[in-house]
């Protein structure tokens, strides 16, 4: 009995040593421009940029694939934090891809809602819940305001309604300092 449990105890510290070492020398890094773009970007999902999410379009803006201003929700100050993130000069937004609106959340008229579950596949966060022929609602805090769930609706019963800025969701908005390079000249 005794004997066993030994094996048991050193079979697990060797095969622990073993992981341990694998993920050490195995770790795969992200690039980390590619997340420095990513938390730029407001994480909306939208696919108004062509691309199908957020971190898609983050990669193909770090490979040089897609251009800084393609993205509505983050509007010119995304931009601006792009352009200089990438040490690019600032491009106006590309009105191709969409305008900047302010935030806002869906909102569904139940009354008026038949439960077709179109909205629920259209939604890239799962901030709808409901089920086949029930009415569906909106989880507020899941809501991303991408507009995706608008299009698919047969009865028109979703709405965008804007957020009102509250202490429960202000953001605060860091400096962006621009650091200049000076060159002094030395008199000996």
């Amino acid at each position: 009995m005794l004997t066993s449990i030994l094996i048991i105890l050193f079979l697990a510290v060797i095969i622990g040593l073993v992981l341990g070492f694998s993920s050490v020398q195995f770790k795969v890094e992200g690039d980390p421009i590619i997340e420095k773009i990513d938390s730029i970007l407001p994480q909306t999902q939208c696919g108004q940029c062509s691309y199908p999410g957020c971190k898609p379009y983050a990669t193909a803006i770090a490979k040089g694939d897609a251009d800084i201003n393609q993205c509505p929700p983050g509007g010119e100050k995304g931009v601006r934090a792009l352009a200089e993130l990438m040490g690019v000069e600032y491009k106006p937004l590309n009105e191709s891809h969409g305008i900047s609106k302010p935030k806002a959340i869906a909102f569904i008229d139940e009354d008026t809602c038949i439960g077709c579950t179109l909205c629920i596949q259209a939604c890239p966060v799962d901030a709808i819940l409901g089920a086949a022929k029930q009415m569906h609602t909106i989880i507020e805090k899941e809501c991303t305001g991408c507009e995706l769930c608008l299009p698919p609706c047969p009865v028109d019963c979703i709405t965008m309604e804007p957020i009102e800025e509250n202490a429960e969701n202000w953001k605060w908005k860091y400096p962006v300092y621009s650091i200049a390079v000076s060159e002094k000249k030395v008199n000996n």
